[in-house]
């Protein structure tokens, strides 16, 4: 409390300064006074900015930034006098370091936190003043980006009166209104809103703030998945400013926007320290609108106070929050930082590891039963890890249900590794969450220095990619960081960065497979397959970038894409055949598109734009996808089914088959697995098998298709099994469009 109470009269003190040079003066007293320091120096660009207890002249500003190491402990001599110092580097436009001695007794890890603390509001400060600075600048000079004088100062004077009411801690939500309403006026549009991602669920936002948005949709726009919303999804997930100037045109438009009449919309996104936390939003329902440079540029400059705000109100909060996690007890993410610093710094024997875990399944427990069960799970949780440690080793929360291990005098990353077998171990066993067990896995990274070798920021960043690396290999495991990893990591950038784009550049296309009647020979549907013409790496195979597409998100406008044109393509060729053939198109689902409330509506629409019967269109589902299903999930089955739809399961025999699932969802179709129809002919155990699955079809009247048939002989068993349907290479591969009109119509071939 006493902390908390420091930090909050730092901020006061700082944030009332007119000036740069108040500020750092101001700054260098309260620190001094607030740790009870003999020494306290503020370093700015080389040079001393500010100083307490000795005139700057006396002190050796080069012996403070040569002898100066993140976490390491420092003395320095002045005369005959040494001080014990506690150093925090600051960042920004300017770099520095506030930097406090003793003449006795060192520093304590709190009071490094306390000092950190100080300096990042400093920082924080600091950059306000630069900002407001660099708009006046702007101003004075006419700068481009306005087109008049008077509209640039315009903008100043709103910038500067947000400034102010940050300095005076208004409440945030009067600030971002302030900013929105703001942006609305100074950009002359008719909607103007920020969104923020949820501190507990980064793949959901919520849209706080608005101008010309009326309060029963900023009530409904609570916690919606950041790829339903169009624009600002998409500068949330790219990091980029994302202009549409024909919205109604656009392939990523939003149906429920296009209905409000949404011309023109743009969105850039909102940082806090460098990482994305939002975005900001400006539309047009007037007429197409080009966004210019200059209003590009405005909308970032409001977005860029709106951030430096938020940034203010966490900073906050994190220090209410003192330094440890008050849902679990554990070390809070800047104590186990200055911890990790410390103990790479000192001279002890043996090297030093870290592990970063993470909870593999824990967003569908905490979408299933609620964020106070996912409360008690993260308790839970860290009572188990307490358990796996040994009394000198730190465990911490760093966010959300990631969390970190520090085992000190670690002799090799050997000995490291028993350590995080038992932790995964110990994650597998259930939970009891109020009388209901609940199991959830974890995936750890582990990172290794010897004495001096690494600090605390490459620790995080190698022990984060080897985490990434174990999420990748199947989760519910441990990885350990190899240099190689950071060639994948970047491949894997690199692909996401070209997958966003692809979407905005049309580069995805369909490949049609024949899904034929075995007892005839006669084609009767087909199944749409997306295919990626990447310009540089040519074509791009489904297994290389749609598990990225659902981990980013971006399967929903690729799998809305591939609905709606699957749907327009069949049509168009059941308009020239007798409705007696008309031919079904097979489209497969995401577990990340079934996950949207919208689902049935986006269904329909495609049925209804295309005019295709909606009993001629089947959507795929995979059986994992079942098995990990909530309520919510089988009502929007339902809601489906009741369009006319029909309903298959795909990769059937996998692993999870049940009659349970073929009893509760409401299925028309299974689709055997290639697994099984490849040894149908040579193996009698897989022949027998694939019957039985042909025969609980038929009991159960459900269709059977029997999937990669690839010789006359599997066609034969399958055949004279009674399997209704099949596909597969022996009668054709994935067709383009083009090579699928040809197959289907030969007389119209020239």
């Amino acid at each position: 409390m006493l902390a908390t109470q420091q930090l909050t009269e730092f901020l006061a003190v700082v944030a009332d300064r007119p000036d740069e040079a108040a500020a750092q003066h101001a700054a260098v007293e309260c620190a001094s006074r607030a740790l009870g320091a003999d020494l306290a120096v503020l370093t700015v660009d080389g040079g001393i900015a500010a100083a307490i207890g000795l005139p700057a002249d006396e002190i050796p500003v080069y012996a403070l930034t040569a002898g100066y190491h993140v976490g390491r402990p420092a003395t320095l001599r002045i005369g005959e006098t040494v001080y014990s110092l506690v150093v925090a580097p600051l960042g920004g436009a300017s770099s520095g370091m506030l930097v406090l001695g003793r003449r006795s007794g060192d520093f304590t890890d709190e009071e490094v936190c306390l000092l950190r603390g100080m300096a990042r509001v400093l920082e924080l400060s600091l950059q306000a003043l630069h900002l407001v600075e660099s708009e006046r600048r702007q101003a004075e000079e006419n700068h481009r980006l306005i087109d008049s004088l008077q509209r640039r100062q315009r903008l100043f004077d709103e910038l500067s009166t947000v400034q102010r009411a940050i300095a005076r801690r208004e409440p945030l939500r009067r600030i971002l209104d302030r900013v929105t309403a703001g942006v609305a006026e100074l950009l002359n549009v008719d909607i103007a809103g920020l969104t923020v991602l949820e501190g507990d669920e980064p793949g959901r936002m919520s849209l706080i703030s608005g101008a010309g948005i009326p309060d029963e949709v900023l009530a409904r726009m609570q916690r919606i998945p950041v790829t339903s919303l169009g624009v600002a999804g998409l500068a949330i997930m790219g990091d980029e400013l994302v202009a549409v100037d024909d919205y109604a045109d656009s392939p990523i438009a939003v149906p429920d926007i296009v209905a409000t009449r949404m011309r023109s919309v743009m969105a850039v996104p909102v940082h806090e320290n460098g990482v994305v936390v939002g975005a900001m939003f400006a539309g047009s329902h007037t007429e197409p609108r080009a966004w210019d440079k200059a209003s590009q540029e405005m909308l970032l400059a409001f977005a860029e106070h709106a951030g430096l705000a938020v940034a203010d109100a966490r900073t906050l909060r994190e220090m209410n929050a003192s330094f440890h996690d008050a849902l679990t007890g554990l070390a809070s993410r800047s104590l186990f930082v200055t911890r990790m610093e410390n103990t790479l710094a000192a001279d002890r024997p043996g090297g030093v590891a870290a592990l970063l875990i993470g909870l593999d399944r824990f967003k569908m427990i905490n979408d299933s039963l609620g964020h106070t069960a996912g409360d008690r799970l993260l308790a839970l949780v860290a009572d188990r890890l307490r358990d796996c440690l040994r009394t000198d080793d730190t465990a911490a929360r760093l966010g959300g249900d990631e969390f970190a291990v520090l085992l000190p005098e670690t002799g090799s990353m050997e000995a490291a590794m028993p350590v995080a077998r038992r932790i995964v171990s110990a994650m597998r066993d259930p939970f009891d969450l109020d009388g209901r067990e609940t199991y959830v896995t974890c995936s750890i990274g582990l990172a290794f220095s010897g004495p001096g070798e690494l600090d605390a920021q490459e620790m995080l960043v190698r022990s984060d990619l080897a985490l990434f690396e174990a999420k990748k290999k199947g989760k519910d495991q441990y990885a350990v960081f190899e240099p190689s990893m950071r060639e994948s990591f970047q491949r894997h950038l690199e692909m996401e960065a070209d997958l966003r784009r692809a979407v905005l550049r049309h580069e995805f296309q369909l490949r049609f497979q024949p899904i034929v009647r075995l007892a005839t020979g006669e084609i009767s549907g087909l199944e749409a397959l997306v295919r990626w013409q990447h310009p540089e790496r040519g074509m791009i195979p489904p297994l290389d970038f749609i598990p990225l597409a659902e981990e980013t998100g971006m399967i929903v406008p690729i799998g809305e894409w591939v609905l709606r044109e699957a749907c327009r393509q069949a049509a168009r060729w059941n308009a020239k055949r007798n409705e007696a053939q008309w031919l079904t198109v097979s489209v497969n689902l995401s577990a990340v598109q079934l996950d949207r409330a919208d689902l049935p509506d986006v269904v329909n629409t495609a049925l209804t734009d295309s005019g295709l019967p909606a009993h001629r269109l089947v959507i795929e589902l995979t059986e994992s996808l079942l098995v990990d299903h909530r309520q919510e999930t089988l009502e929007r089955l339902h809601a489906i089914k009741a369009l006319g739809v029909r309903l298959a399961i795909d990769d059937f025999g996998t692993g999870y088959s049940s009659l349970a699932y073929l009893r509760r969802f409401p299925v028309d179709i299974i689709k055997i697995d290639k697994s099984f129809v490849d040894d149908v002919g040579d193996v009698p155990a897989a022949a027998a098998l694939t019957l039985g699955i042909i025969q609980l079809g038929q009991a159960l009247q459900l269709s059977t298709v029997a999937e990669g048939i690839e010789d006359a002989g599997q066609l034969s068993e399958l055949a004279d099994g009674n399997c209704e349907l099949g596909q597969g290479y022996y009668f054709a591969e994935p067709l383009t469009t083009d090579a699928m009109q040809e197959l289907l119509f030969p007389a119209d071939k020239q």
